[in-house]
């Protein structure tokens, strides 16, 4: 029999290893291609032999999505598995209905073709949108197992952007680490605040080999998801967090509703500063989506050293890439807490954007008056940096979870937000993990 002919949808992450764990040495496919949205500089690259398996001796070619249709009628391609995430139901059938009409099957893989099964516990930490606090919930619960008397090691989602043989398996311990594999600025705000608590992190491409090595040395691992994707590793224990500030997103996104039906706890964030009847909302969305599951609320209270420095003046705020793009949100942490600190004003970056700054305006045009901090690359960090020291304020309010001054050169007056988890109500989310891995 002749192997069916696929093309894989994705960007650098979710592709990647549904490739690995459904497709590597499976004698019934040929995978002729990758296609890459999302994130910049991904496409036209080479996924490489050493990853690739014994049917591609000169790896496999990944090409920009754009290319997706001659693609499909040159190389009469049969299935194309569609493995990205954080986009509307609506945008999956836009997409489902172009590959159909080009004569080609559609496919979702589910959790049973690509969950890998652990020796140890895992924990995972998921959302319904990039932006919902995620990342801040994953860290709380490291502390928390840790208090517990557990080795904990967190594994995140991939964010492979650079050399794929050399990234497949990474440990993150000590800051050198984030130079040795020349981290971007989305990668280091994911790994860096696991290192200031004093835990490992993995991430990578290849999650088999990832995992091996961290059950080596983990009692827990959790599972830090990213761009609201479903977990890779199968989860003991599934939490997913919810964003009132987009009520309905909930059951509106891909696969954001399939982690919401999956979950054994929701916790609804950002209820400090959501309305209270989109908080209703979300709730009466999970009730009718997910009526077992354990809801709990939870506040993202923002901590600045300096707050008195804001008042009175002009500042640019700096909020989290993905949020502000793909994650659609006009705004983030930094301009709560300008408007909490009484700044005279927000001013506009776009005037100062350069280069692929002002690309991300364009492609994203929901973003509000302020400043992505995108950094895939050198030349993106540089074009980040341009357009923050050209501008014209008199304070950079920079909201983003690591210390952008480490990787690029701000010469105007910086003040941080950092936001962190806090649970309202009992039970705490601290009760519940306690249920389940309090050692007696």
């Amino acid at each position: 029999m002749s192997r069916i002919r696929v093309i894989i949808m994705g960007a650098a992450g979710r592709d990647f290893h549904n490739f690995n764990v459904v497709f590597r040495d499976n004698p019934a496919y040929e995978v002729v291609a990758f296609t890459a949205a999302q994130i910049p500089g991904i496409a036209n690259r080479i996924y490489p032999p050493e990853l690739a398996g014994k049917f591609y001796p000169t790896g496999i070619p990944i090409h920009a999505e754009n290319d997706l249709l001659g693609l499909i009628r040159s190389h009469n391609i049969e299935q194309v598995i569609f493995a990205y995430s954080d986009v509307s139901h609506e945008y999956v059938m836009h997409k489902a209905s172009q590959v159909l009409a080009a004569g080609a099957d559609f496919r979702l893989l589910g959790t049973d073709a690509t969950q890998i099964k652990s020796a140890k516990p895992i924990v995972s930490v998921c959302a319904v949108r990039t932006g919902s606090g995620k990342s801040q919930t994953s860290r709380h619960l490291v502390s928390v197992l840790q208090s517990f008397g557990h080795k904990v090691v967190a594994v995140r989602h991939p964010m492979p952007y650079g050399n794929l043989v050399a990234q497949s398996v990474q440990r993150f311990a000590e800051y050198d680490d984030l130079d040795e594999y020349e981290c971007t600025i989305e990668e280091r705000e994911e790994y860096e605040p696991y290192i200031d608590r004093g835990a490992v992190i993995y991430a990578g491409v290849d999650y088999g080999a990832i995992l091996r090595q961290a059950e080596a040395e983990a009692d827990i691992i959790v599972w830090d998801g990213g761009n609201n994707d479903l977990p890779f590793y199968k989860p003991d224990l599934h939490i997913v967090v919810a964003d009132p500030h987009r009520a309905g997103h909930e059951v509106g996104y891909f696969p954001g509703e399939a982690n919401l039906r999956m979950a054994d706890i929701i916790l609804i964030n950002k209820v400090d500063t959501a309305n209270y009847q989109d908080i209703l909302t979300v709730r009466a969305n999970i009730a009718a989506a997910n009526p077992n599951a354990d809801v709990l609320e939870a506040a993202s209270p923002l901590f600045v050293d300096h707050p008195e420095a804001i008042r009175g003046k002009r500042v640019l705020v700096v909020e989290d890439g993905p949020t502000l793009t793909h994650g659609e949100m006009a705004y983030g942490a930094g301009v709560v807490a300008a408007q909490r600190f009484g700044a005279a004003e927000i001013i506009d970056p776009r005037p100062f954007a350069i280069g692929s700054i002002t690309e991300t305006y364009a492609k994203y045009p929901t973003t509000g008056h302020v400043l992505p901090a995108m950094g895939y690359g050198s030349a993106q960090m540089a074009e980040l940096e341009a357009t923050i020291n050209q501008s014209d304020a008199d304070l950079v309010i920079a909201a983003t979870p690591i210390d952008l001054r480490r990787v690029i050169k701000v010469k105007l007056p910086m003040e941080r937000v950092r936001y962190e988890l806090q649970v309202i109500g009992t039970p705490t989310l601290d009760d519940l993990l306690a249920a389940r891995f309090k050692q007696a």
